[in-house]
């Protein structure tokens, strides 16, 4: 093949495929790290399908001596807004010329996710060309973001999150993480913690705050920038949030202020000396300065602030980081969590009048991005598609009434539901996109507040443990959220295909609908059982935390009486049984939901069954096994439904249908007993949890489960008193 060479500002890549040499070029990037990230990927896509590589010999690492071929087999190019329809920020379209493919990008960003799409393209063909599909895609959400607790100053102390800190500090877990988040559109990744600062830097006017020797902090500012680099290299933004009335532990107790940081206390009332203030103020400005590759900070106005009013948290707020973010040198983006509280207290409330305040005082604030944070349903977002509450109780439409101009929403959807059991479910994403992607909304961060997805603490050992880090598990959810954010026309079949590649050839549709139906049992208990805060309910338990922080059992008066979150669709057994003819048409019985339950997850064993007849690797068994698991959930919590109306039947209309209630509640301990079974074939009995005080176990909670068989026949229990 006669080639002609000319020089351009471009990257070059040859890999050889069945058919010969195959030539990818890209132009129109000057020295692109993200293109050229994109290319390295294309580079390890054209290995695994067995295809030796020779462009290391033509300089594609070195961005000063590039070439250009003029005939190319693959070539990626920035979009020409004049010869061409406008592509959306971060889009790309990939396109047929004959036998040749071309990658369209809107920017260095688009141009990097087309790319990334072709070498996913590759993969799963084999390195076929001629398999090349047609696509555009861009962007439905502009901000598709992960929220990831750090384990060092951390929000809660627990073995569960102190066992993490090697992992979490180690560049080739976040190599492999920032891989998952560029292959699933991820653009930003938030880093959460209590305080990180004196991490990250040695306060000038308060050297003592940094525990950390000059060796040390070295290591310190060389994991940062870095971590801070390679997400650049993906386009990745990074954000640090924290809560943002803790300091340094050592300036606490060198200085005996704000001494809750030193055992964090998160209830308590702020110390705002000048001191603190000073501190603060200061360090939010030297973070800024120093690591001019982090994108944005954030905050969290309520934790530790007890004993404050509002406007005293805000005046504060203005003092100390945006006071600092003004004395920086740079302008940087920000993520200003709504108020968790609208009055003195510490325990979530929100109001008319404190969503006013508080979107006047985000307005006036001259910050380069600015989006305000709102946890959707709590902490549950799998729960419903539909919102119903924030942190707090109802959210108002003060923040989009009228449109803001200087601000955009970011949904926080808490996962505080499934740790082990893995999950995907592309209908339930899209309806919650449609629902709640409106026009002022932004995007999502999608992660959990008290589970660190990086040491896998919880597989047992053996052939089918194909993974190195807990977040690999759920690779579908990360692939569904980041993929719908992205684009929520995605269609089911890219979900078939990258499940096709793990399960096996043809697996792809049954797999996909096998999982629908096992985490729509999940989405329908937390749908069901409203929860609020984080220990107030954990659908994979069946359970909150007593005060005692014991795993509570939802026992069979608990599942009669506890209100529904989704009142739109569902009402709760005892409300049902005493309202008759009262409740609203178009509502869902709980018997009706236990029949649907029923009903769908027959089709899961069917599916199941199919699946395993594939013949699976060792991999893929254990996430059929998942499957398996949430089938005895949903087992479980249908019978578990029909106990408590055969329950309820007797307490409020007397009508004794108690023998059929410990019936269908022997049924549930044999459910349970299976459950519990399926989750530890491949999982650890128990494992550390961080709002336990001990280990959590599901065959532990066994005892628990049949107790319900004696509770069913007593009367009802008189409610506790309020004080």
């Amino acid at each position: 093949m006669k080639l002609k060479i000319a020089l351009s500002f471009a990257v070059l890549l040859l890999c050889l495929t069945a058919q010969g040499a195959t030539i990818v070029s890209a132009t129109g990037f000057n020295n692109s790290r993200m293109v050229n990230y994109a290319m390295s990927k294309m580079e390890q896509a054209s290995a695994v399908t067995g295809n030796s590589l020779v462009q290391k010999t033509l300089g594609f690492k070195n961005m000063a001596n590039v070439v250009v071929l003029a005939q190319t087999d693959i070539s990626v190019r920035r979009y020409l807004s004049v010869s061409e329809k406008p592509l959306a920020a971060e889009g790309f379209r990939i396109i047929r010329d004959g036998e040749k493919v071309i990658i369209i990008g809107a920017d260095e960003k688009g141009a990097m996710y087309g790319t990334l799409d072709v070498a996913e393209q590759l993969r799963a063909t084999g390195g076929n060309l001629q398999l090349i599909k047609e696509k555009k895609e861009e962007p439905r959400l502009s901000f598709r973001g992960i929220k990831f607790n750090l384990p060092f100053m951390a929000y809660r102390s627990s073995i569960s999150l102190t066992q993490q800190d090697y992992v979490v500090r180690d560049p080739k877990f976040w190599e492999t993480f920032l891989d998952m988040m560029a292959a699933n559109r991820y653009n930003v990744l938030s880093l959460w913690s209590l305080h990180p600062y004196h991490y990250m830097i040695r306060a000038k006017n308060f050297p003592e705050a940094c525990p950390f020797d000059d060796a040390e902090m070295q290591a310190q500012k060389e994991f940062w920038t870095n971590l801070f680099k390679m997400a650049h290299d993906r386009g990745i933004q990074t954000y640090i949030i924290n809560w943002n009335t803790f300091v340094s532990p050592s300036f606490a107790l060198a200085h005996k202020v704000a001494l809750y940081s030193v055992k964090p206390l998160f209830g308590g009332t702020q110390d705002t000396t000048k001191l603190v203030e000073q501190y603060t103020r200061e360090t939010i400005t030297q973070v800024i300065n120093e690591y001019p590759e982090l994108d944005g900070l954030g905050i969290t106005i309520g934790e530790a602030m007890g004993g404050q009013t509002p406007q005293q948290r805000r005046d504060w707020l203005d003092r100390t980081i945006f006071a600092g973010m003004k004395a920086a040198n740079r302008k940087i983006k920000f993520v200003y969590r709504a108020p968790l509280s609208a009055n003195t207290g510490s325990g979530g409330s929100t109001s008319e009048e404190n969503d006013l305040a508080s979107r006047k005082h985000i307005e006036q604030q001259d910050v380069q991005d600015m989006f305000v944070e709102f946890k959707f349903n709590w902490s549950h977002g799998h729960s419903s598609p539909k919102l119903f509450m924030v942190h707090g109780g109802k959210l108002t439409d003060k923040y989009y009434n009228p449109f803001p101009t200087k601000y955009k929403y970011v949904w926080t959807m808490r996962n505080e539901d499934f740790y082990r059991l893995r999950w995907g479910n592309s209908d339930f994403i899209r309806e919650f996109i449609k629902n709640n992607g409106q026009a002022y909304v932004a995007g999502c961060f999608i992660g959990s507040e008290i589970f660190t997805p990086a040491l896998d603490y919880t597989s047992l050992s053996g052939p089918q443990k194909t993974w190195d880090y807990h977040f690999q598990r759920q690779w579908l959810w990360y692939a569904m959220w980041g993929r719908l954010m992205y684009d929520d026309k995605t269609p089911d079949a890219t979900f078939e295909q990258l499940l096709a590649a793990k399960y096996g050839k043809g697996t792809g549709p049954a797999a996909l609908q096998a999982w629908k139906i096992a985490t729509n049992n999940q989405l329908k208990f937390a749908s069901f059982h409203s929860g609020t805060a984080d220990a107030q309910l954990y659908s994979e338990g069946f359970c909150d935390w007593a005060p005692d922080k014991s795993a509570h059992l939802f026992d069979i008066n608990n599942i009669i009486t506890h209100p529904v979150l989704d009142s739109t669709l569902y009402v709760n057994i005892r409300d049902w049984e005493t309202a008759g003819e009262k409740v609203k048409p178009g509502k869902m019985s709980p018997l009706q939901l236990a029949a649907e339950l029923d009903q769908d997850n027959a089709k899961l064993f069917t599916l199941i069954a199919q699946l395993k007849a594939k013949g699976l690797s060792p991999g893929a068994a254990v996430e059929v096994n998942d499957m398996l698991a949430w089938y005895w959930f949903g087992r479980y919590f249908a019978d578990k439904i029909r106990a408590g109306v055969a329950v309820a039947r007797f307490r409020y209309k007397n009508v004794d249908e108690r023998k059929q209630a410990v019936d269908y509640l022997k049924q549930c301990s044999s459910h349970w007993a299976n459950y519990a079974n399926a989750v530890g074939k491949y999982n650890k009995e128990s494992f550390p949890f961080i709002i336990t005080s001990g280990e959590f176990s599901l065959k532990a909670m066994q005892t628990q489960v049949d107790l319900d068989q004696q509770l069913a026949v007593n009367p009802a229990p008189t409610p506790a008193k309020k004080k």
